[in-house]
């Protein structure tokens, strides 16, 4: 859960249409032990799959750092994250 000095941060993956990205998008948090509070994926119309992920409790530079890798997967678009 987060409390009021954890900051709330929103995961933004934009991908190709592979079913595997969702679980690769999480298995980066699951190295770190954390459980997001919420998950959205979603295909458009164009076969682009739109992921939202919602995490506290971690920092900017972790946050940065998940970012990087999440967007060096192939079937990544875009991979962005901000504050809530």
């Amino acid at each position: 859960m987060c409390s009021q000095e954890m900051s709330l941060w929103r995961l933004r993956v934009v991908a190709d249409a592979d079913p595997g990205t969702v679980a690769r998008v999480l298995e980066r948090l699951q190295i770190l032990n954390v459980v997001p509070r919420r998950i959205v994926a979603e295909f458009s119309t164009d076969d682009i799959l739109h992921i939202q992920v919602d995490i506290c409790g971690l920092t900017e530079e972790q946050l940065t750092l998940i970012t990087a890798k999440i967007g060096e997967n192939v079937s990544v678009v875009n991979a962005y994250w901000h504050r809530l």
